[in-house]
């Protein structure tokens, strides 16, 4: 089957959160989140290098919720927006980038706005989508990837049962202009991941 004919059910709920694509509107809650977090961004996300505008922040919802419908793998590939339940406040971005239908594999990324941090709402959201990609999209494979030095990123995969699989050597500059390696987790099914209720 065409990528663009598979059908993704929406939103994934878990107990705390929901998640659900990028909608044409978005931009003003995702640029808020993005500016409430950017110093922390900038250091690891290539993405940040700049503050986005608004405009900037309704283009990425705009192109996201397109992708999702046409299944493009090009930037910004497959967003989800995590909302917290109770409020319905946007507290950051997870979802799939570079995807290979045919094999099929998948990498996940994420980032979650300052307010939320130390909470557990991440490892949720990442939990969910990991059994999202293997129960639903049919994944043999899913990949992490974080800067070495980014330590609250790569505790997420290592809290969900994630191998690290390889250190990439001296591949990624940061801010400072300090060149890092690239950790590489991954997993190939579900076992070692904490039992959690998930629905779509």
């Amino acid at each position: 089957m065409k990528p663009i004919l598979l059908d993704f059910p929406v939103p994934i709920i878990t107990p705390r959160l929901m998640l659900k694509p990028p909608q044409v509107g978005d931009g003003a809650v995702i640029n808020e989140a993005v500016l409430e977090s950017f110093e922390e961004l900038q250091q690891f996300m290539p993405w940040a290098k700049e503050k986005p505008s608004i405009d900037d922040s309704e283009e990425f919802a705009r192109q996201a919720a397109a992708n999702w419908i046409l299944k493009n793998n090009v930037e910004p590939y497959l967003p989800l927006s995590i909302f917290d339940k109770k409020t319905n406040r946007f507290i950051g971005n997870t979802g799939y980038h570079h995807f290979d239908w045919a094999v099929p594999c998948i990498e996940i990324g994420y980032w979650i706005r300052n307010s939320y941090v130390g909470q557990g709402l991440m490892t949720e959201a990442v939990n969910a989508i990991t059994q999202y990609a293997f129960k639903q999209l049919g994944m043999k494979r899913i990949a992490i990837t974080c800067d070495a030095n980014n330590v609250r990123s790569k505790k997420i995969p290592e809290r969900l049962g994630y191998q690290l699989e390889s250190i990439v050597k001296s591949n990624r500059v940061n801010i400072s202009g300090k060149i890092s390696d690239t950790l590489v987790f991954a997993k190939h099914d579900l076992e070692g991941l904490p039992k959690m209720v998930v629905t779509w």
